[in-house]
């Protein structure tokens, strides 16, 4: 994942002939990158569970379900924050100038709100694309549909944090949109993977 995403940063910094990077362009070379580099956590997070009977021997034991969910997504939530310690100063370094500056703290709370929300939803997506043949392809096709608004008020919120003239304030709606995604997708996922499990 940290590798897909310097390869893509650098491909960026050739492809677009530019030394720097700012405002909504920016944000969204960040973001896309980001959000493709996760789909490689999401399609490989139930495959030993799939293919070394871990489900059956999970179905048999007296836990409850729903902790595999908040173990699988808090296994890919500090996966995406080891991927970014990785790509946030490679991308700045690349495209958006050495110094970060006054950008960086806002943006890392952006980024693990984020986080949040790409964990979960990558949790249940590939949960739901294992049981099927072609799950390196139905991954991603559940799971890109649903992270649209994601990557939609992630690039919004930071945008202003990219500007050419210096940082700027985040926009409080866009991280409140980002919050209310995650509460929204944790309960649904919570409220449907015991049902999901099973079948």
């Amino acid at each position: 994942m940290a590798l897909f995403s310097l390869t893509t940063f650098v491909i960026f910094h050739f492809g677009l002939h530019r030394t720097s990077l700012s405002g909504d362009l920016a944000a969204g070379v960040l973001w896309v990158t980001l959000l493709f580099a996760a789909m490689l956590g999401v399609n490989r997070l139930f495959v030993a569970e799939h293919e070394q009977g871990g489900f059956d021997a999970f179905l048999l034991a007296p836990v409850d379900r729903s902790a595999l969910l908040v173990a699988k997504a808090a296994a890919l939530f500090a996966y995406l924050v080891i991927v970014e310690l990785v790509a946030v100063p490679a991308f700045f370094l690349l495209l958006a100038g050495p110094s970060p500056g006054q950008a960086l703290p806002d943006l890392l709370w952006i980024l693990l709100l984020a986080d949040l929300g790409v964990a979960v939803v990558g949790t249940l997506t590939s949960a739901l694309a294992i049981q099927t043949r072609a799950r390196d392809l139905i991954g991603p096709l559940t799971a890109l549909p649903l992270l649209i608004p994601v990557v939609i008020a992630g690039a919004r919120a930071t945008e202003p944090l990219l500007g050419a003239n210096g940082a700027g304030a985040v926009p409080l709606k866009w991280a409140a949109i980002l919050g209310l995604y995650d509460v929204v997708f944790a309960l649904l996922s919570y409220a449907v993977f015991d049902f999901l499990l099973e079948d």
